[in-house]
């Protein structure tokens, strides 16, 4: 059976097509669809009209590649706006089923399924998932969801690029505050996924062109993404954006990324981690393939 399946992201927007075996098409398009609901709890029109219109493409994309069933799991930015019904029935006529708005510790239980596919779980695995809304840590048995992500870490104090050393400084403090209680049992390896890791790997090892092959498994030291973080600080969004392996959409907020990425390396206590291209899409459509048929 072939299924679809869309994450309705802060920052990003993301499909999946597959059959559990093989892979027919994964697409990502940034629109910034939560910028601003940490201060306003509302979607912005521009935002949902952004997003609609990927959305459309989306349901096309579906109906070409005859998905049999579909799932869209909405995550921070839809948790936080009082809006996100009016905006649900929206996407409902695009997309061909209505959202499902899930937790933080769903979304967490997704992304470790994902990331886990086909690894070798000989030391005991966490998962980190920086998001625009949100950041997931989860291991075999616990999961926390914390409100912090990459969009919301930008607009309360890493607006301005070039960031100040200051504003570096109270970044990290804030991080180091919201990340203190983190406790997900021992860390023997830590896999990042979703956009902000894969983007930050991509940008670690220079790519002229973003490479889904050589950032999956790419291993991140701790020393690399601080280099990668002091090369980011200094630029403007611009400069930022020209960097030849970064989505231009993602320049915004990937410093405000790359700085949580140190956090999560930070309380975990690691020394690298390896990044996945797997991810919640990944785990949710093996949900989504194991639910029974129900019958004509």
């Amino acid at each position: 059976m072939r299924v679809g399946v869309v994450d309705i992201g802060t920052n990003s927007m993301r499909l999946l097509v597959t059959d559990g075996i093989t892979e027919f098409g994964r697409w990502v398009q940034v629109t910034g669809l939560g910028r601003g609901v940490d201060a306003s709890g509302s979607l912005s029109e521009e935002a949902i009209e952004g997003t609609l219109s990927v959305f459309r493409r989306f349901g096309d994309l579906m109906a070409e590649l005859e998905v049999e069933r579909r799932m869209a799991i909405a995550t921070s930015a839809s948790r936080d706006a009082g809006n996100r019904e009016p905006f649900f029935d929206r996407a409902e006529k695009a997309l061909g089923m209505r959202p499902t708005l899930i937790s933080g510790h769903q979304e967490a239980r997704f992304a470790y399924q994902g990331a886990t596919t086909d690894r070798e779980l000989d030391r005991p695995m966490v998962v980190s998932d920086i998001g625009g809304g949100s950041s997931e840590f989860v291991s075999a048995a616990d999961e926390v969801s914390i409100d912090i992500g990459s969009v919301r870490l930008t607009e309360r104090i890493l607006a301005s690029r070039p960031a100040s050393h200051s504003e570096m400084d109270r970044a990290r403090s804030l991080l180091d505050d919201m990340f203190e209680e983190v406790e997900v049992g021992p860390v023997g390896t830590l896999v990042g996924v979703a956009g902000t890791w894969t983007s930050i790997a991509a940008i670690a090892q220079e790519l002229s062109v973003y490479d889904r092959e050589r950032v999956d498994g790419y291993s991140l030291s701790r020393d690399r993404l601080s280099q990668v973080t002091s090369l980011l600080s200094p630029m403007t969004t611009d400069e930022t954006a020209a960097i030849p392996s970064l989505d231009p959409k993602r320049a915004p907020v990937i410093l405000a990324g790359a700085v949580l990425a140190g956090g999560v390396m930070d309380v975990l206590d690691v020394a690298d981690v390896v990044v996945s291209e797997r991810d919640t899409l990944d785990g949710a459509a093996a949900h989504l393939l194991a639910l029974p048929l129900i019958p004509t």
